[in-house]
């Protein structure tokens, strides 16, 4: 059986995105190319990206154009995985998803990914998205959550948990880089 994961990068006050500009910009600081190389392990398994709405077009609308001549070596390899995988989008307003390799789900979540959990394949990922997280926690969808936390502090924002979330974890991974950050990978206890 496949596994769904929410792979988010994280504030230490546990904001998975802030109010701020396009809500991301405090990754930038910590996001050091020993992160950016230890992604790929993180993200080694997955097979299948699913996003809400607002992380599907920011994420179409950059990667969808990647890679260009300015890409490091980094990004093009980033860029090539990203748009031959496929992806999902779970939204109820959108009415077409361009992306190559692009689906959109707009009706029950439990049927279309116990379904999908159900068929042969790898790891389906959650890409930040936290109200999509939100749905998936109170639908009991998730089985894992691989985390990077961020030594920043940004004070309000869209939390990864929201109020009166209780879940017990069993810790399976962790690693700290020179950056300070910290990933922490986690399974439903």
């Amino acid at each position: 059986m496949r596994t769904i994961v929410a792979f988010e990068h994280l504030t230490l006050d546990g904001y998975a995105s802030s109010e701020q500009g396009t809500g991301f910009e405090w990754t930038h600081r910590a996001y050091s190319a020993e992160l950016a190389e230890y992604t790929n392990h993180i993200q080694a398994d997955f097979d299948t990206a699913v996003y809400g709405r607002e992380t599907y077009l920011g994420m179409y609308e950059y990667w969808g154009s990647q890679p260009t001549a300015d890409s490091s070596p980094h990004e093009r390899a980033h860029a090539e995985w990203v748009n031959a995988l496929d992806k999902i989008v779970c939204s109820t307003t959108l009415t077409s998803a361009d992306w190559n390799n692009t689906r959109l789900v707009s009706g029950n979540l439990t049927e279309e990914f116990t379904r999908l959990k159900g068929e042969a394949g790898d790891t389906i990922a959650i890409y930040a998205s936290p109200k999509l997280v939100h749905s998936f926690l109170d639908l009991g969808l998730i089985d894992e959550f691989r985390i990077v936390v961020h030594p920043v502090v940004v004070g309000s924002g869209t939390p990864l948990f929201p109020d009166k979330t209780a879940l017990e974890l069993d810790l399976i991974e962790s690693k700290s880089f020179d950056s300070g950050a910290v990933y922490l990978r986690y399974r439903n206890a």
